[in-house]
């Protein structure tokens, strides 16, 4: 079943690449980063992150999308969720050292205070930089919810058994990702 909602997703998914404005970036070995990205305004309540940078309504910011297309066939060959977090992590740390130099090469490189992405899947996200913060509208947060879903339940092997997740927001200001991502 997985494998033929897989191959639904790989259909879907060059469509849905065109109507987000999303754009590839390469990590800076030459391949795809594990990243599709854009420049947003945000439009959330204001936060102060740890390193007192605070982010406030249409700041801009490079919003993250996962590759879930190219990261769901990947996870479909590992057969544990340790494996399976452990490539997720793994692909985000060397595709963010590509973020870096993605924004410096922006027109509005000076007005971009950092990073957000929206995900089920943060654990570990400390470890790479991303504070979590929770998405304060209901019905905003239902709405991610019910749309990471599918990709939840793909890359799970275990379905139904556990309780899902809220969704919550990602942030990493562009300081933290610059002193600890930079290409020497």
């Amino acid at each position: 079943m997985k494998q033929y909602c897989l191959s639904a997703w790989n259909f879907i998914d060059p469509l849905y690449f065109q109507f987000t404005r999303l754009q590839y970036i390469k990590k800076t070995c030459g391949d795809n980063s594990i990243f599709r990205v854009r420049l947003t305004k945000y439009k959330g309540r204001n936060i102060v992150l740890s390193d007192g940078t605070t982010i406030t309504k249409n700041d801009v910011l490079v919003k993250i999308h996962l590759h879930n297309a190219k990261l769901l066939q990947q996870m479909y060959k590992c057969d544990n969720e340790i494996r399976r977090a452990l490539l997720i992590y793994k692909g985000v740390k060397e595709s963010l050292p590509s973020l870096v130099n993605y924004m410096q090469s922006q027109e509005k490189a000076d007005q971009i205070k950092g990073l957000i992405g929206i995900t089920m899947l943060y654990k570990g996200c400390k470890k790479l930089g991303f504070e979590a913060h929770p998405i304060a509208s209901p019905i905003y947060k239902n709405f991610k919810k019910v749309s990471l879903l599918p990709i939840y339940f793909l890359s799970s092997s275990r379905g139904i058994k556990k309780e899902i997740p809220s969704p919550m927001y990602l942030f990493m200001s562009k300081d933290a990702l610059t002193s600890r991502y930079r290409s020497e």
